[in-house]
């Protein structure tokens, strides 16, 4: 049975000169960290009133090694936030409604805690497409994610075949490339 303990903290010694990113990327990063310090004056700015979400979802997309994974780090020691991964492979379950109490039971914690939520390999839902139980699995993480007070971030190598249905849901889709040698 998966459970919270399952949600594996981590952290970087790395800082922010070690992250190497294209230009396009890194301000998308640094936008995330600007909009988590500056939250809660969002929040409270008149015009923002109706239309501010209550927090900020994020799609990483790119090959392996690409560093998406130090990036959700980095975001989180920024924010003065604990970054805890969850491999969503691992959270989905054959029994019917058994993925979404797993995927409950994550985001109840973390909200509780203030974590920044890192959903690494979300191909193992997006993957799936006109899977009846899949869709509902997607539709259900979606609306949690929504829901979600804090920052939450996807990882995905598949970025040709994800959904533009599911994209359009993300305030930032971010591309990661390996960097070369220079």
């Amino acid at each position: 049975m998966w459970s919270c303990d399952d949600a594996e903290p981590i952290s970087t010694a790395a800082d922010w000169e070690d992250l190497v990113l294209d230009a396009e990327a890194r301000r998308a990063v640094d936008d995330i960290v600007t909009w988590q310090k500056h939250r809660s004056e969002l929040e409270h700015a008149p015009k923002h009133e109706h239309g501010l979400k209550r927090g900020l979802a994020v799609l990483f997309y790119g090959s392996p090694g690409s560093a998406k994974v130090l990036a959700a780090k980095l975001i989180a020691q920024a924010c003065g936030r604990e970054a805890r991964r969850v491999d969503l492979a691992a959270l989905v379950s054959k029994y019917i409604g058994e993925t979404e109490k797993n995927l409950g039971r994550i985001f109840d914690r973390a909200a509780e805690e203030g974590w920044v939520l890192f959903f690494d390999e979300a191909d193992a839902l997006f993957g799936k497409r006109n899977d009846r139980a899949a869709d509902q699995q997607i539709a259900y993480l979606l609306q949690r994610i929504e829901d979600y007070p804090g920052v939450v971030i996807l990882s995905t190598d598949l970025s040709a075949r994800l959904d533009e249905a599911y994209a359009r849901r993300f305030q930032s889709v971010i591309r990661f490339e390996v960097p070369d040698v220079s």
